[in-house]
């Protein structure tokens, strides 16, 4: 759990016993539409904004329509914490490329967290391995570049939607390009219905995490959980629990 928790809130890797590794800067959340990567991605956006870290930056395609579930109280209506989020939504590659590009040129104070909801979508413009890989250096490079003037770690987490079976090959060389700058993956998921009846209906939304960094790492399984006051709690998931809701094969080549 610690690792997992180190991981949220630094987008930095650890190990099994919660150190820091130096794989590689920074986290790529992987799901389904639904699987809670937006919800997760707001509520580390929302946490670091309340620690005093810095600014966060905030990316994305589109403006959000809505507070993802459980988000609607507590410190999402903050607005000393809201204030310190800045939204970002280049609509395209091109400009999503001019942006961080250009993030040398930025005269605020460098973010503490760079975080980009919906990688797939600005990949879907292009096509081929060296498209992938300049967009994944390019938000590495950024994030270094922010970690000098800070003196310290900038943290990244880019979401993206898990690929489907109709589309395994192709999806499973674009996630293994993209592994050579973000190598930590974070699979998320929806709790599986059985598991989730059990529940109390009043305990909010739950999901599955399930954390890859790279072969022969041991499996790592925790649940996240959002109260109706936004608060996000993690617990670590036991085997038996575990062995009871079979998830779908991992795409990466170094899962």
């Amino acid at each position: 759990m610690e690792a997992l928790q180190l991981l949220l809130s630094l987008g930095a890797g650890a190990g099994g016993d919660g150190s820091v590794t130096r794989e590689g800067p920074g986290l790529l959340l992987l799901g389904e539409p639904g699987s809670g990567k937006t919800a997760l991605l707001f509520a580390v956006a929302l946490g670091a904004a309340g620690e005093g870290r810095g600014p966060v930056l905030f990316v994305a395609r589109r403006a959000l329509q809505s507070l993802p579930p459980g988000w609607k109280a507590g410190a999402a209506r903050d607005p000393l914490r809201l204030q310190k989020i800045h939204f970002l939504y280049p609509p395209s590659l091109r400009e999503l490329l001019q942006l961080l590009s250009s993030m040398h040129e930025r005269t605020a104070p460098p973010p503490s967290l760079l975080l980009l909801d919906g990688l797939h979508e600005y990949l879907a413009e292009t096509s081929g391995p060296q498209a992938w890989a300049h967009l994944a250096a390019l938000l590495v490079d950024t994030v270094a570049y922010f970690s000098v003037c800070l003196s310290r770690d900038c943290g990244l987490l880019v979401t993206m939607r898990s690929p489907t079976e109709a589309e395994t090959e192709a999806a499973a060389l674009q996630l293994a390009v993209l592994q050579r700058y973000l190598p930590k993956c974070l699979w998320l998921g929806p709790e599986p219905p059985d598991l989730a009846q059990a529940r109390p209906r009043d305990s909010g939304h739950c999901f599955r995490a399930r954390l890859s960094t790279g072969p022969g790492s041991p499996r790592q399984e925790w649940c996240l959980s959002f109260g109706h006051d936004g608060k996000m709690a993690i617990s670590p998931v036991t085997r038996q629990a575990s062995e009871l809701s079979p998830q779908k094969p991992e795409t990466s080549s170094s899962s």
